[in-house]
């Protein structure tokens, strides 16, 4: 995706994260992620955000640990988050196109990267923070007989907003082609699986999309070929040749499924290897 495209989305993930932190309270659990607090999920935004923004504005080229994030709480921490992420997006914005830092996947350049890299870390904790609000997915309408009188709830509560398809599978892309070919991925089998990833509602439609692929036609399906085995798993784009299980839905549900925040939509084939990615694939 194009950088601009991406610093629009970071820019607006996280606005739309820090009006939902303010939303639910800092004390509000996070259902996606039962361990944290909303707390801790501005802690470890923050703290990220302002990571990625020193490798950018430092031009440095070795990797760092993050900083400790502030000991405050409530209002103040979410401005406290504001701040760090309003310094990402303005960092990354004025950056010079050549600048020259510390990357840990493959990209066109290190601007891209960062900017690609903090777009799909705020949206997935956004979609987090929203979760907070109304749970991790869009709520059922139960069918009943129009005579039956639904006492009110109260005010609805939205569900978290949807991610673009384009974008989703751009994450998906980065996810399984980025993440998972490094050694440090723990999606590992005994002998060597094929598992298939397929993103049912989006195509390619354009030439510029194939283009950034080398390994994709224009026309075709968003699906990704994952072969699994002792070593790192490697990831093309593509059906190619049989597959023993594949994990498909939307693109939007099925980025968030493959980050571990909602079901995998639709499993086809062998199920073990579906609770396989579900056990180790955390980064």
């Amino acid at each position: 995706m194009d950088t601009s495209r991406l610093l629009d989305t970071l820019d607006a993930e996280g606005r739309s994260l820090a009006t939902a932190a303010r939303q639910a309270g800092t004390d509000a659990t996070v259902p996606t992620c039962p361990e944290w607090r909303i707390a801790d999920l501005l802690r470890h935004t923050g703290a990220v955000h302002r990571w990625a923004a020193g490798f950018v504005a430092e031009g440095l080229k070795r990797p760092r640990p993050l900083d400790a994030p502030p000991e405050v709480d409530g209002a103040e921490l979410v401005d406290w988050y504001q701040d760090s992420h309003r310094t990402l997006v303005e960092t990354l914005r004025t950056a010079a196109p050549d600048i020259d830092c510390w990357t840990f996947l493959p990209a066109p350049s290190p601007l891209a990267f960062w900017a690609r890299r903090q777009a799909h870390e705020t949206t997935v904790h956004r979609f987090d923070a929203e979760s907070a609000l109304s749970g991790p997915q869009v709520p059922q309408i139960p069918q009943v007989p129009q005579a039956t009188h639904i006492p009110s709830a109260g005010p609805a509560v939205p569900a978290p907003s949807p991610v673009a398809p384009g974008f989703a599978v751009d994450g998906i892309d980065e996810l399984l082609r980025g993440f998972h070919a490094r050694s440090r991925s723990r999606v590992r089998t005994d002998e060597p699986r094929v598992l298939r990833v397929r993103a049912t509602d989006t195509r390619l439609h354009t030439r510029a999309d194939a283009d950034a692929d080398a390994d994709t036609d224009a026309d075709t399906d968003a699906v990704w070929t994952v072969r699994l085995s002792q070593e790192p798993p490697v990831t093309t784009r593509g059906a190619d040749g049989p597959a023993e299980c594949e994990l498909a839905g939307p693109a939007d549900q099925l980025y968030l499924a493959l980050w571990n925040r909602v079901p995998i939509p639709q499993v086809s084939g062998d199920p073990a290897l579906a609770a396989l990615w579900r056990k180790l694939s955390g980064i």
